[in-house]
């Protein structure tokens, strides 16, 4: 006993001996902004900035000094206006306390200390917030949705606005805080476009069978009534409740504008975007402002980006579109993901592993149905020791364990081209051997990735190497089958992203909202 007690103690001293010789870890100290107060300036009492429960507004005090900052009657001014216009950003300027600020101004010259103070505290806290909401959005969406992997765009707000104390183009920089992609330019504009028409009045529509050019039914009144309320129309003096061609060219428009199927036939999907009030595509427009704010700031000099709802690829290189492409997405069950990443590999002739969700919900129940399936679709499957398994010995129960590859050719499920990023969600753009559902006007058809309408051509332009990767080497591969593998050398971007409105000129454009979040976010909002 009394040697244990002895190798115990030893043991102790040795570990003790080990944690001392151990470098104490010092914490970084978050480096503070440097505010110059200029102007005359009254104390920030802390018990009033205890009042917000604010640690930014507090860290922003102790920069000063505690002492006021906004003696500038011009710079209030032009953030009073930057406040009061928040509404053009999608956001609510009462939550900036506009009013209650108006009301201080208006009688600055003859405030007391007091209220000085808590003009100048209730001033900072608000532009803070309106930092916040304007350059990240009001909500963190990684919070809201699993399939989301986005970079939080996160702002130092105090850094922020310690550079707009020091500026002398302070409206300038306010405007530069706000996102500048094209798209987000286009949904203010539709913001505009939408505050401009009337209220409406209007009542459900409603048909029984497809209206079709030249028929008469008694909801055409209606629905002439909602073409010419959204401009796809001119005016008339009277309706009647034939279908004319006039009224088919207007649908026909109003179907473009809304990514339906351009027959001018009304059917389901035309009545329910007919159906959308003003207030509801206010709302869509705002609901894609906030998730706009979401989105990356910079896309990058070259960039593929992909719009879910439209079925739409772009490849952008200098603000210029080099390419378009039409696109199957992930259908609402297995929805594709809200990403960005960076294209890294090009993979012509690509076999395909079966990935868990659909071994576990089509091919297992496939192949247990009937065994030639494996045959059928040129899979072959391998245990955990990468032995291969034949269909005879392939066993139900240990189904999960094996994994299941399918060989280049022109049934493989990624068609002849696969494009890699690196992403959580492994999915990709690739190739279909099921290029008829292009043809398809509603195209969330997919288990999650993305299929890309001729990608081949798209491949060809992102290798950007006439030499090494012109039609006809590719071609040459294509046809012996065999897996080649692409390294990107070029810096190319992929942003697969959710927005089911904008504007294009003075039109506006919406698209079905296929995953059901815009009405959610807009109840948030």
């Amino acid at each position: 006993m009394n040697k244990l007690l002895i190798l115990l103690l030893v043991f102790t001293v040795l570990s003790c001996e080990k944690e001392s010789k151990k470098k104490p870890v010092t914490p970084v100290p978050v480096a503070r902004p440097k505010i110059v107060v200029e102007g005359k300036s009254v104390v920030i009492d802390s018990a009033l900035l205890n009042s917000y429960d604010s640690k930014v507004l507090k860290e922003f005090y102790l920069a000063t000094g505690f002492k006021s900052v906004w003696q500038s009657n011009k710079e209030r001014r032009i953030i009073l206006e930057q406040l009061l216009k928040s509404d053009e950003e999608g956001l609510n300027p009462a939550n900036y306390n506009v009013i209650k600020l108006q009301k201080f101004e208006k009688k600055y010259a003859n405030l007391n200390d007091e209220n000085r103070a808590n003009y100048d505290v209730l001033f900072t806290r608000s532009l803070q917030k309106y930092i916040s909401h304007l350059t990240s959005g009001r909500f963190n969406p990684s919070y809201l949705y699993k399939n989301w992997d986005l970079k939080k765009n996160s702002i130092d707000v105090n850094q922020t606005i310690a550079l707009l104390l020091k500026t002398d183009s302070l409206a300038f920089k306010m405007e530069e805080l706000k996102p500048n992609h094209i798209v987000y330019k286009s949904l203010k504009k539709a913001l505009q476009i939408i505050n401009s028409f009337p209220n409406d009045d209007f009542t459900t529509i409603e048909i029984a069978n497809k209206i079709v050019l030249n028929d008469t039914n008694p909801s055409l009144i209606a629905i002439k009534k909602r073409l010419i309320y959204w401009k796809d129309m001119k005016p008339k003096d009277s309706l009647s409740a034939i279908y004319d061609s006039e009224t088919n060219e207007a649908m026909k428009k109003f179907q473009i504008r809304h990514g339906l199927s351009a027959d001018g036939v009304i059917g389901k999907g035309t009545v329910d975007a007919l159906n959308f009030s003003k207030r509801k595509r206010k709302e869509q427009i705002l609901a894609n402002l906030e998730r706009w704010k979401w989105f990356p700031r910079e896309m990058g000099e070259e960039y593929v980006i992909v719009n879910i709802p439209d079925y739409k690829l772009s490849l952008v290189k200098e603000n210029d579109t080099l390419r378009t492409h039409k696109v199957v997405v992930g259908r609402d069950k297995r929805p594709t993901p809200v990403l960005s990443s960076k294209i890294n590999q090009i993979i012509l002739n690509p076999t395909w592993t079966v990935p868990p969700t659909i071994l576990k919900e089509d091919m297992i129940p496939a192949i247990s149905r009937n065994r030639n399936y494996l045959a059928q679709t040129n899979i072959k499957v391998y245990d955990s020791s990468g032995n291969l398994v034949s269909a005879n010995d392939w066993n139900p129960s240990k189904a999960k364990k094996y994994r299941y590859v399918q060989s280049p050719g022109k049934s493989n499920s990624l068609g002849m081209v696969k494009i890699n990023f690196p992403n959580r969600f492994s999915v990709y753009l690739h190739d279909t051997n099921h290029r008829d559902f292009f043809v398809k006007q509603k195209r969330s058809l997919s288990s999650g990735c993305v299929r890309v309408e001729n990608p081949l051509k798209l491949a060809e332009t992102l290798l950007n190497d006439a030499d090494n990767w012109n039609t006809e080497k590719i071609t040459k591969i294509l046809q012996s089958e065999k897996t080649k593998y692409i390294k990107m050398n070029d810096d190319v971007k992929v942003h697969i992203l959710y927005w089911t409105a904008w504007s294009e000129g003075n039109t506006l454009i919406f698209r079905d909202d296929i995953y059901n979040l815009d009405a959610d976010l807009y109840q948030m909002l």
